[in-house]
């Protein structure tokens, strides 16, 4: 989060309507198949929540957040949350069940005859006339079926309008220009109003699924997405891509509260090892993907704290008269390696996909660069056991920081910011 952000959205904000101080957002980062921890976590704490907010009437507890933000897989947990903020608290384990139902081939396809693995040139023809047909490596028209069926794009007009939520806003980055957009679809007449920083900048639009194709458009595996921005047509990518502030978003809105999942991991398993010899397809390919994905949560949040906290240590007459306000941020991300817990089910990805980048040397699991392996398939593998291992890892990561999420949306308002560090 950079300082103009806070300095610039505070003076120009000072004559909006303050949120409720009990307003929390929800900004979820990307990571492909990674991003099932964050339903994990989610899941979690919908219990969490059930167990310790009582309600009248036996009626359910409302839908925890106000302002959601995602970016490339992430987007579409958010908006598929957004979608059904009607319902209230359920929709987080209704997000769960749609993942435990996911397959890879509901997300892409990659037509391949089995024989490529044994064969280096044919891997490469097969991924030539992959990306000859639908300008990336992998076809992703099943991933688009997939979200008509899944976001309810009526029901996440209804909860604006219901105002069960504020905004959703789903980021992507956009290969014509190099900016990174992030667009939003708001209450009718919001306060807030579009911004423009070097190299960010805002659109307030309908969210619609190619909207969701463009944020999750991981760089040469799926193919870019046009979208129209001030009148002209351009071409995005995944919103991970010069992602450097994801907090910043919910702070225009005003956000003072901000939970954010990320699928970050406390070391990339396979960095090290005794391999000296040259890297591997499958390391170069690790590596990309990890670049892609590169985690600057720590830094956005770090930003967060040391700007709270000086805020908090200010005479209350002098804090008083400053217009800016301090955050409160609660950061999860995972406590085991992603890359590690990946290296256990690589076999489970589609057979075409698994030998034609077995074939390429991308997914080498021999001369010590499983674990280049392991981070690549951990991107792509949208299937049950995989999925399932995430979703538990999130729980128990939630589960264990259960104390601070009760304490955090059962707070009024607290001065800090603090990150889940394994």
């Amino acid at each position: 989060m950079s300082l103009d952000t806070l300095i610039v959205q505070n003076l120009l904000g000072a004559d909006q309507s303050e949120p409720s101080c009990d307003a929390c957002a929800l900004v979820l980062l990307g990571g492909g198949a990674r991003t099932a921890y964050q339903v994990g976590v989610l899941k979690a704490l919908a219990a969490m929540l059930a167990a310790n907010t009582p309600t009248a009437d036996n009626t359910a507890p409302a839908f925890p957040f106000k302002w959601l933000f995602g970016t490339s897989a992430g987007a579409l947990n958010a908006s598929y949350l957004a979608s059904r903020a009607s319902l209230g608290l359920q929709a987080l384990p209704q997000l769960a069940a749609f993942w435990s139902q996911l397959r890879s081939s509901h997300i892409y396809r990659l037509e391949a005859p089995g024989w490529v693995r044994a064969n280096r040139v044919f891997a490469g023809w097969t991924l030539a006339r992959q990306v000859k047909r639908h300008r990336a490596l992998l076809d992703t028209l099943p991933l688009v079926d997939t979200l008509h069926h899944a976001i309810d794009l009526p029901g996440l007009e209804h909860a604006l309008h219901q105002q069960d939520i504020d905004v959703l806003g789903v980021t992507a980055s956009s290969y014509t220009t190099g900016e990174h957009w992030t667009f939003c679809q708001t209450r009718p007449d919001p306060a807030t109003r579009p911004w423009s920083r070097p190299g960010r900048r805002a659109s307030f639009q309908p969210i619609t699924i190619e909207h969701l194709m463009a944020s999750s458009a991981i760089p040469f595996l799926f193919p870019a997405v046009p979208l129209w921005v001030e009148g002209h047509k351009e071409h995005f990518g995944d919103g991970s891509m010069r992602q450097l502030s994801p907090l910043s978003p919910a702070i225009q809105f005003g956000a003072r509260r901000i939970l954010v999942i990320g699928v970050g991991q406390p070391q990339r398993s396979g960095l090290g090892g005794n391999n000296n010899g040259e890297p591997t397809a499958g390391t170069i390919a690790g590596h990309a993907m990890a670049s892609v994905f590169h985690d600057t949560l720590q830094a956005d949040v770090e930003q967060a704290q040391r700007v709270s906290q000086t805020l908090s240590r200010l005479p209350p007459e002098l804090a008083a008269a400053l217009p800016y306000k301090p955050l409160e941020v609660l950061a999860l991300q995972p406590s085991f390696s992603l890359d590690e817990l990946a290296r256990k089910h690589i076999g489970s990805l589609p057979a075409p996909t698994r030998n034609t980048l077995t074939g390429l040397g991308a997914l080498d699991t021999g001369r010590g660069s499983a674990g280049s392996a392991a981070a690549l398939a951990s991107y792509l593998l949208f299937e049950p056991d995989f999925v399932h291992a995430l979703i538990e890892l999130g729980e128990h990561d939630a589960w264990r920081r259960k104390d601070e999420l009760i304490a955090f949306f059962g707070a009024s308002q607290t001065v800090g910011a603090s990150l889940a560090m394994p």
